[in-house]
């Protein structure tokens, strides 16, 4: 099976390496290379060196983007981790209906997120309606729309993750701690969130790198307004490549640190919680 497997290998791996060599890896290349330039079209590029990363981090917007996307990614993480964890516990006690629960759960994952913006643009301002306020009055309703949105998306997702960890940890376990005299919240802590380390890993990393990539969900939600004080930092990349004439470069450079931000959080997150992985 092993000689089969090694020769067949190439044939198999090869056509989607060369895929992503194409799709992924040769524009990312040329992206970085354009981020030193200035350009309209890429046959036009004048290197320019570093003015483009300057003018980045001199002009307000997006400085004003990154502390707003860091805010919402600090407070989506830590709310869709412990929601989708608590029902993650709640769908794994054998109770009637678990796994209608479950599909009805993640289903919000299936929509697509312009869809997904306008509907809860449509369902919040209905409710702020009765307050004589949108969610473009002020920047906070803006925000807390935002994390409403990523919440109702993302927990069943992770929730499915959290349950298949649960689900992995042996009974005996459970039941030694409970002959042990644990009370239920000593097992949680003390027995089960150690040994679902490896999907804690998991929905950690992937609810990390989706709340600074927000994009689709902010365009349709509040569009950055008012005054661009909801502005993410996909939608600030997208708003100075697309709208504002030769600074194609600027918004290159920022989709670049933007690249280099997300690298930076999510993979120290990602060692850091996979060495307090354990073995059952």
């Amino acid at each position: 099976m092993e000689k089969t497997l090694a020769k067949y290998f190439p044939v198999f791996v090869l056509p989607t390496l060369i895929a992503f060599m194409i799709g992924f890896v040769a524009p990312f290349i040329m992206g970085i290379g354009l981020s030193f330039t200035e350009f309209t079209t890429v046959s036009d590029a004048k290197f320019v060196f570093l003015d483009n990363y300057v003018k980045a981090f001199t002009t307000t917007g997006f400085l004003d983007a990154l502390w707003f996307t860091t805010k919402f990614a600090i407070v989506s993480v830590l709310s869709v981790n412990i929601c989708a964890f608590l029902l993650a516990l709640l769908l794994t006690r054998g109770m009637k209906g678990t796994n209608f629960f479950r599909t009805v759960f993640f289903m919000p994952n299936l929509i697509g997120g312009i869809v997904l913006g306008y509907i809860w643009q449509l369902i919040l301002n209905g409710v702020l309606a009765q307050f004589g306020v949108t969610l473009t009055y002020d920047p906070k309703y803006g925000f807390w729309g935002l994390v409403i949105l990523m919440n109702w998306q993302m927990i069943g997702y992770m929730m499915i993750i959290y349950i298949a960890g649960i689900q992995n940890i042996s009974d005996s376990v459970i039941e030694a701690a409970q002959i042990d005299g644990a009370t239920p919240f000593k097992i949680i802590t003390n027995m089960i969130v150690p040994l679902v380390m490896p999907s804690v890993t998991i929905c950690l990393f992937l609810t990390t790198s989706n709340a600074f990539k927000l994009f689709d969900q902010n365009l349709a939600l509040t569009a950055g307004s008012p005054s661009d004080k909801t502005v993410m930092l996909a939608l600030d990349i997208y708003n100075t490549f697309y709208g504002r004439v030769g600074w194609e470069g600027v918004g290159q450079a920022k989709a670049v640190i933007f690249f280099i931000l997300v690298a930076m959080i999510s993979l120290p997150q990602l060692v850091t919680t996979r060495k307090r992985e354990v073995e059952e």
